[in-house]
């Protein structure tokens, strides 16, 4: 699922924001200024999620899921509350996109003939070097 999709959906009505100070280097702007956004979405309380798509963003983010169900995400990078908030919607999207996407299924091959001679014919010749390398018998 693209992230386009998912916000086409308006998942924009459940989010849950709130700011704090940001930590680290900054001076005076870090420590006057509430530039950290943290965004909290209820997986569980949703409406526009099904419950295989729940069961899915519970498994595949299980990390990032508080003990309420809550899926808790934080920008500080940039200097403006704003661009944060920004930062964090589009993580939030793009977070969601990669965990409903079902990856395909992988199809187990062989290896062909000539690459199996060819692998066996080098593993030949490094051996005939090896040896070469070896004591001499006057």
């Amino acid at each position: 699922m693209l992230p386009e999709k998912l916000k086409q959906r308006g998942f924009d009505t459940e989010f849950t924001f709130s700011a704090s100070r940001s930590s680290g280097a900054g001076g005076q702007n870090v420590n006057k200024v509430n530039t950290k956004v943290e965004l909290r979405f209820s997986i569980e309380l949703s409406m526009l999620l099904s419950d295989n798509e729940k069961a899915v963003i519970n498994e595949k983010l299980k990390n990032k899921i508080n003990l309420n169900g809550e899926l808790v995400l934080t920008a500080q990078a940039e200097r403006t509350q704003l661009r944060n908030k920004e930062m964090v919607i589009h993580n939030f999207y793009t977070l969601l996109a990669k965990a409903l996407t079902v990856q395909k299924k992988r199809k187990p091959t062989k290896p062909k003939i000539s690459s199996i001679e060819k692998r066996l014919k080098t593993k030949k010749s490094r051996g005939e070097n090896k040896v070469l390398r070896g004591k001499i018998d006057f």
